[in-house]
């Protein structure tokens, strides 16, 4: 019975703790405008701040909170954004390509501007997001993600609906 014990509060353990934990001092980094590219940034929580024009190219900001943020022309080329809550951001102009989107939630976000140039949207939310001049748009890519009738795309490109 003691062997079974102990086997089960590894097992909990094992599951719980994150594989590759946030680096707690890049993430302060970021918080105060530096450039941070190829940082772990996981969980990070940038909500609410002004960061334009920062590198956080090949970063790793899966789950990190973005609501509110105002990132213009920031370049997130190659990041990994899994599941990144973008609530209302502001992201004009801003470089996502290549980068990782899968499940991230852009509602209501301004991305006039932003190049999605080979990104992957998949499961990505953009219901009411401003996409009406972002670059690099592909109707298979759009087909990967959702929106709403608020959300605003290039001419001739639809999303389906969440």
């Amino acid at each position: 019975m003691r062997l079974t014990g102990l086997l089960t509060l590894f097992a909990v353990l094992v599951v719980t703790v994150p594989a590759a934990a946030q680096n707690a001092g890049q993430i302060s980094q970021v918080r105060a405008g530096a450039n941070c590219p190829k940082c772990n940034l996981f969980q990070a929580e940038l909500g609410g701040l002004t960061l334009k024009g920062k590198n956080l190219a090949g970063a790793r900001l899966r789950q990190a909170d973005l609501s509110l943020t105002i990132m213009n022309r920031t370049n997130f080329a190659g990041a990994d954004l899994r599941d990144v809550e973008a609530y209302g951001g502001v992201f004009s102009s801003a470089n996502f390509a290549g980068a990782d989107l899968t499940n991230a939630s852009f509602v209501g976000a301004h991305l006039d501007g932003a190049s999605f140039r080979g990104a992957r949207l998949s499961g990505a939310n953009f219901a009411g997001a401003e996409m009406a001049r972002a670059v690099g748009l592909t109707q298979a890519q759009l087909n990967q993600a959702c929106g709403d009738e608020a959300t605003r795309l290039p001419g001739g490109l639809r999303i389906p609906a969440c």
